[in-house]
């Protein structure tokens, strides 16, 4: 059976209300279309990472160190599933041209749907941690299966996104409704020769939404491979998405280097998914060992910061056999 929620009702609605008011700030801020500058999106992104930690804080007081281990470790799962999701979204939207006034705005919709998924998903997995500990083995295997796949791909150098055009749901919404040749700002409708038309932001944010769902598979059972409190695996996952649409404008040229990133978070999804399996079968037979939250942490900090440096000097090496 899963551990028991720390999180009270009332503690679940100050909590979703925060979020909510951080989002409304978030749209405030993309209202009027502008390119953001490199100063603008580190100040987001510097406030955006400390809150988490501020938060980890609090739990530490109010509830314990090993509740605010959980969320630590499975924030910085979840960031760094998300700033793979962050290249994606540089792919979508350089697929789409999307005008850099109108990309922050591109973004926050992405990020409101990823949090959409994200609570369905959250919900859906205690629902299944509450009907048996069989929960933990599927998502192992899930896990295990995502890790092969990114790590294929990785390897061959497989595009994450292919032709935009051909998802079935850019197709889908092609077939229902015309799409105008132009943007028109935010505007993601407009009516156009006597009918109603979409204009290009739609069809790039209906594409971010279905790439929203193939993370969501991912991120979910992995920090329930973490923690098993749903409370804390929500607010690991709207942690790591807030500041995304910030730390975009701040990683933009940097996560073209970061050329073994999928290689780590590869590593990093099979190892929570033997944690899963491993704990699935310790409630089978109490012989089969555990990984602790601690050694969680330390492996998948030492795995991001191998990666990092193998990224960068692999980088320098092609740059200087290019000159």
């Amino acid at each position: 059976m899963p551990a028991q929620s720390i999180a009270s009702p009332t503690l679940w609605l100050v909590s979703i209300v925060v979020l909510l008011a951080l989002l409304v700030v978030d749209f405030v801020v993309t209202r009027r279309p502008h390119e953001v500058s490199v100063k603008e999106a580190a100040g987001w992104s510097v406030f955006y990472l400390a809150l988490p930690f501020v938060f980890g804080l609090w739990l530490w007081t109010a509830f314990g160190g090993g509740q605010a281990l959980e969320f630590v470790t499975g924030f910085v799962v979840e960031k760094s599933l998300s700033v793979d999701n962050l290249f994606v979204f540089m792919l979508l939207l350089a697929a789409f041209a999307v005008p850099s006034a109108v990309q922050q705005r591109v973004l926050l919709y992405g990020i409101v749907g990823a949090l959409v998924l994200r609570g369905v998903f959250i919900a859906a997995g205690a629902a299944m941690l509450s009907a048996g500990t069989w929960a933990f083995l599927v998502f192992g295997l899930v896990l295990l299966a995502s890790a092969v796949k990114i790590l294929h791909a990785a390897v061959t150098g497989t595009e994450a996104v292919g032709d935009v055009s051909q998802m079935r749901s850019v197709r889908l919404l092609r077939k229902f409704m015309p799409v105008t040749d132009d943007y028109r700002g935010t505007k993601m409708f407009v009516r156009e020769h006597g009918r109603r038309a979409l204009t290009p932001l739609a069809v790039v944010v209906v594409a971010i939404f279905a790439t929203d769902v193939v993370f969501a598979i991912d991120s979910v059972p992995a920090v329930y491979g973490i923690t098993e409190d749903p409370y804390l695996v929500f607010t690991t996952n709207a942690f790591a998405l807030l500041g995304l649409r910030a730390l975009y404008f701040v990683l933009h040229s940097a996560l073209a280097k970061l050329v073994h990133l999928n290689h780590g978070l590869a590593i990093i999804l099979a190892f929570i998914g033997v944690k899963l399996v491993l704990h699935w079968a310790h409630g089978v037979w109490a012989g089969v060992p555990e990984i602790p939250t601690p050694v969680s942490l330390g492996v998948i900090v030492v795995v991001l910061g191998v990666v990092t440096v193998t990224s960068l000097r692999s980088r320098r090496t092609a740059d200087a056999r290019s000159d």
